[in-house]
């Protein structure tokens, strides 16, 4: 460890920078059978998404621009926000995991706290972290994925949420949509 890096708290240390951790993504090659097995452990009901070129602008891939495509879940238990997402088509950080590591936790997203996205891509830069694959889906939510996996063998993802945001109406919901009221 750094001799300039000390303690300043029992949650920080002097070059502390990220906000709270706030989601966990496992990645699959079946998102139903990876939803069963969550709905099985109590855990949704799940909003699912397709992700692509038609709902994600701004799309990138380890410094090129590259379309992909994804089936995305999200569900909570409590306050943790859960992703699974199952790649489609195109070369993905999520295609790669899968190649390299089979399923399982592909990242974990950290919310920027008090900095925007931008000044917090500049942190991780300036710690040897390159920005692995980004997108804007539906206009409103940006996203980026830091090259972290050196460091702490898993991505982190960043994304901004416009305030007072709330998720769209899904295409499906699993097991089954929230009741009504």
């Amino acid at each position: 460890m750094s001799d300039a890096i000390t303690v300043t708290g029992e949650t920080s240390l002097s070059n502390s920078f990220l906000g709270d951790t706030v989601q966990i993504c496992v990645v699959t090659k079946d998102i139903y059978r990876t939803l069963d097995g969550f709905a099985k452990l109590g855990i949704g009901p799940w909003r699912i998404y397709t992700f692509g070129p038609g709902t994600v602008t701004e799309q990138t891939y380890r410094g090129k621009k590259q379309t992909y495509s994804m089936r995305l879940a999200v569900g909570y238990t409590g306050s943790t926000f859960w992703e699974v997402i199952e790649p489609l088509e195109g070369e993905s950080i999520y295609k790669d995991f899968l190649a390299a590591h089979g399923e399982g936790i592909q990242h974990v997203a950290q919310g920027c706290g008090k900095l925007t996205l931008a000044e917090q891509i500049v942190h991780f830069e300036a710690r040897g972290c390159k920005v692995i694959q980004t997108g804007f889906w539906n206009n409103e939510v940006r996203y980026a994925y830091m090259g972290t996996d050196d460091l702490i063998s898993t991505t982190i993802e960043l994304f901004e949420f416009p305030e007072n945001y709330s998720f769209p109406e899904p295409e499906e919901w699993y097991p089954a949509p929230p009741p009504k009221g």
